[in-house]
């Protein structure tokens, strides 16, 4: 047979993950085959559905029965290529797809019609925020209803259908529909082919009647897709690169810094081409951590100005020349807008757009075009890499812990650094756990996740169980705290469903640490829990469970001990008791900055 792969590039793997990584590849292989023709029982809108998942990398669907989508479970189920995962609640269901479109490149979650669909909506909303192709299918109602003056249940009582499709509208990126079977097949392949081209999620409504009833249009099997890749302006991708090669050769000490964006723009490979070649000075964004090497020889840290890794702003920030690939400047990766960068200095690269300091934009260039040929034309300058070197001093180690002495943070992740490689994997939920995992230094094959941009505290639960399930072969290692645990914490059930050896350092301090440190409060305390005996009572003597409360350095390291050894295939939930107030110094300054551009007052009318 004729065959050739069609491909939707995303950035290299760091692993080498088959599928369709974060940072690997979504392939659609085709080719100059006879169609495989079902027998007319078989030729139905859920199979179709079930085999398109399984072709652009879905092998895990996770979902929440409802009575509008039972039937499509049943196709879903029936599909040899898909296993359906059940969640304690639609929010989990739709942030396990979230971390499993992280590591495969594309997720897929199944609710049913407006109680499942509003109950997602948040995860769905911070997928979209993070680029990551989603496929949100809903089961909607008969398709008898539509169109009658009829109330249903599972609505807020009126006889207008669409209030969950008008939810959907602003955090998907394209929305179908589906109703009748003529036009099923061309809404479905439209909104799963626009999910992987514009790296967003899609909503899929699908009537509960529809699924199990044959077509015509679904008589042949689906052929794969052959996505047109997006191509850059040719003329205006000379002329950006020329300036820009100008503009940073005449650079006395040039950086580069790696930001969330290339992801989407699957140009991590070509970033660190361009990092190789120029010999400069390399950093990442706190959300870019994971996209970049950190083995890279001229990796110098995270760039995130008052609270980054030590040397590295000052190195970033005193450069005369600085190209930002992929940056969000929001208020927390600005820390609260106290940047000290100028805009003459820097180069910004965006998917698909270069602007150069205060000049000239260019539209229509896509950033891998761009850096690949950029990596052509500049010189080697390695004198701000050489300056980070004049002044770096190795960070020192936490003080020693007396003998019994309460377990501090600091200690705490010196352990979990110990624990890392390229087998493993690090999610770090919404809170402290940022600026404690930032300063984590990542093998190489090491993933990192975190969830910046929304900030949903609980997403990690649901996301380490979509992505601990997407790649079996790595452990995570999961940095919960309390308060973001207590959101979402049902989810631990379903990591044993499946059989996840997970790692989870619940982090005990008694509330909301991040929010104390931008504004306190009573709210800001969470009533304790059994943590361990809340596993223990989920784990019920099904599934492979293990549990542990630390208070000392010497408990905590016998409990990875037993972790990473003698329960290395089990689920393991370590509990960390830790003062209230022990967080690490950077959040305590980037939460005083924060407060204040939060508090700043009204501008003069």
């Amino acid at each position: 047979m004729d065959t050739k792969i069609c491909s939707l590039d995303v950035c290299k793997p760091t692993s080498g993950d088959i599928g369709c990584p974060p940072n690997g590849v979504v392939s659609a292989i085709h080719g100059s085959v006879s169609p495989t023709v079902f027998n007319s029982p078989e030729a139905t809108l859920g199979r179709h559905l079930a085999r398109r998942l399984v072709q652009i990398g879905v092998n895990d669907v996770f979902s929440v029965p409802g009575d509008f989508n039972l039937t499509l479970l049943d196709h879903l189920l029936a599909e040899p290529g898909l296993n359906l995962i059940g969640c304690c609640n639609e929010l989990n269901a739709g942030y396990a797809a979230d971390g499993y479109a992280r590591s495969r490149g594309v997720g897929a979650c199944v609710v049913t019609f407006t109680v499942g669909g509003l109950s997602v909506l948040n995860a769905i909303a911070g997928a979209y925020s993070e680029n990551l192709p989603l496929i949100c299918i809903v089961g909607g109602p008969n398709s008898n209803d539509y169109g009658t003056n009829r109330i249903l249940h599972h609505t807020i009582g009126l006889p207008d259908f669409s209030q969950e499709l008008r939810c959907f509208q602003t955090v998907t990126c394209y929305q179908a529909v589906v109703n009748n079977l003529e036009d099923a097949h061309e809404l479905i392949d439209t909104a799963i082919s626009t999910s992987l081209k514009e790296s967003k999620p899609v909503y899929i409504s699908i009537s509960c009647n529809l699924p199990a009833i044959p077509h015509p249009t679904f008589s042949c099997e689906p052929v794969p897709f052959s996505l047109s890749p997006k191509l850059s302006n040719k003329l205006g991708l000379e002329a950006a690169v020329e300036a820009a090669a100008e503009f940073l050769n005449k650079a006395v000490k040039p950086v580069l810094v790696g930001g969330p964006k290339l992801r989407v723009a699957k140009a991590c490979e070509q970033f660190v081409e361009l990092a190789d070649t120029s010999g400069y000075a390399l950093a990442v964004m706190p959300s870019a951590k994971g996209l970049v090497p950190e083995h890279h020889p001229h990796f110098i840290g995270t760039y995130w100005g008052a609270v980054s890794t030590a040397f590295c702003a000052e190195i970033v920030e005193s450069a005369d020349a600085y190209l930002f690939a992929g940056p969000i400047f929001n208020d927390y990766s600005s820390v609260g807008y106290s940047l000290l960068l100028k805009k003459e200095k820097a180069i910004i690269v965006q998917p698909d757009r270069v602007v150069i300091a205060n000049g000239p934009t260019f539209g229509c260039v896509l950033m891998r075009d761009f850096l690949r040929e950029l990596a052509k034309r500049i010189k080697r300058n390695a004198t701000a890499y050489e300056n980070y070197n004049r002044i770096f001093v190795p960070e020192g180690k936490p003080l020693k812990s007396a003998p019994q002495e309460p377990l501090r943070v600091n200690v705490m992740f010196q352990h979990i650094q110990k624990m890392l490689s390229g087998e493993t994997a690090v999610i770090a939920e919404t809170g402290d756990s940022w600026f404690n995992c930032q300063k984590l230094k990542l093998p190489e094959g090491c993933g990192y996740e975190f969830q910046m941009q929304y900030g949903s505290i609980g997403w990690s639960v649901g996301a380490t169980l979509g992505y601990a399930q997407a790649v079996p072969e790595k452990r995570i290692i999961a940095c919960i705290g309390d308060g973001s645990f207590q959101v979402t914490a049902q989810d631990v059930s379903t990591m044993l469903r499946c059989g996840q050896k997970t790692i989870i350092f619940l982090i005990n301090n008694g509330g909301y640490t991040i929010e104390v440190e931008i504004h306190d409060g009573p709210y800001n305390v969470i009533k304790n829990w059994n943590y361990t005996g809340f596993v223990e009572a989920i784990h019920n003597g099904e599934g492979k469970c293990w549990t542990a409360k630390v208070h000392t350095e010497e408990e905590l390291i016998k409990a990875i001990e037993t972790a990473t050894g003698p329960k290395k295939d089990s689920l393991c939930f370590i509990e960390v008791i830790v003062h209230k107030d022990d967080t690490s110094k950077e959040l305590l300054e980037w939460g005083s900055r924060v407060s204040a551009a939060n508090s700043r007052p009204p501008n003069p009318q």
